[in-house]
């Protein structure tokens, strides 16, 4: 079969070893989109990462298509129902990185908490002074995990390592896991109310809008840090602005942003295709944000831990392999 492989690092390559002595596999370091599909057109299976949009427009490129892994749990990137209406049948990986992941929130936590970046900062620049530099404990404060799925669960381990107070909102609430990790489920409300510290980890539920907007920011303990290391669509990044210069939310650590591609490719900004795709207002959101001294965002990095992608390619392989044999494994929802 053949098999195009896109947003693939050079040293991860060698990983589809086991596929290359059977089948035609070519690879790009470059994303895949309507302008670079036809080039692959006879591809038969595709392995994408989070960059590549799979829409219509791409489809159509791509009529030999029958089978895409994409290398991430979420598939919001991916048009599920026109891939079904296609009959191309996608699989993901569900779990890689759950306490990788959680362990970078807490990354961002600390960095808030102790404000790390900027004691680093001033003391490479030889300025030992303490001014503004004083944080807060996490013992005692109370983290709100919002998903307590397997992320979110880990999230929760760690945080009884600091002796914090856990509450959580779920839409399925795991009783028997609240017994054994000692926290409280609360509804989403309360949680907003009551945690100096809300750490988002659902996924993004296309056309569902924001799940945190300005009502919610309203809802919230003044003063309260908001963390976010699932979807950047989660939050409304305009009333984010709006709560951090009113005092609403003391800071924000975040590992994604609404229009992250097109941030990534500036450039980008000044073709007409990126006017049409992206939400101009939304982008100029996320550049103040980048600027903004209580504001800490990482590049969509919570994942990148050596083990971890291990782990995801391990798994999209044993996705592309189990197809060809005519099974699927890990299949997304249609």
């Amino acid at each position: 079969m053949k098999i195009a492989a896109f947003e693939v690092e050079p040293w991860e390559c060698s990983a589809f070893g086991p596929l290359s002595r059977s089948h035609e596999i070519v690879f790009s370091e470059g994303v895949l989109n309507a302008e670079t599909a036809s080039a692959y057109e006879k591809a038969e299976i595709i392995s994408i990462f989070i960059y590549s949009r799979i829409d219509a427009a791409v489809l159509d490129r791509l009529p030999s298509l029958r089978f895409i892994a994409t290398r991430s749990t979420g598939f919001d990137h991916i048009d599920v129902p026109e891939c079904t209406r296609r009959d191309v049948s996608i699989s993901n990986v569900p779990r890689y990185g759950e306490s990788t992941v959680a362990e970078h929130v807490f990354g961002l936590i600390l960095m808030i908490s102790h404000r790390l970046a900027e004691s680093i900062d001033r003391t490479r620049k030889g300025d030992f002074s303490l001014k503004g530099l004083r944080g807060f404990d996490l013992r005692h404060k109370t983290l709100g995990v919002i998903g307590t799925g397997a992320i979110g669960r880990n999230v929760i381990e760690i945080a009884s390592g600091f002796r914090m107070r856990v509450l959580a909102f779920d839409l399925r609430p795991d009783h028997e896991l609240e017994r054994l990790l000692g926290f409280t489920y609360s509804s989403f409300e309360d949680l907003l109310a009551h945690s100096d510290i809300v750490s988002l980890h659902v996924p993004a539920a296309p056309g569902a809008g924001h799940l945190i907007a300005s009502r919610e920011f309203e809802i919230m303990k003044r003063g309260a840090v908001l963390i976010n290391t699932a979807r950047g669509s989660l939050i409304d990044v305009e009333a984010l602005l709006h709560a951090l210069a009113a005092g609403r939310i003391s800071a924000a650590g975040l590992d994604v942003l609404p229009e992250e591609p097109a941030i990534r490719e500036e450039a980008e900004l000044l073709r007409s295709f990126f006017r049409k795709n992206y939400d101009l207002s939304t982008l100029l959101a996320d550049h103040i944000l980048l600027r903004m001294r209580n504001v800490y965002i990482t590049p969509h990095n919570a994942f990148n831990t050596r083990e971890a992608v291990e782990r995801i390619l391990g798994t999209t392989i044993e996705n592309i392999q189990a197809y060809i044999h005519g099974n699927q494994l890990n299949p997304v929802p249609s």
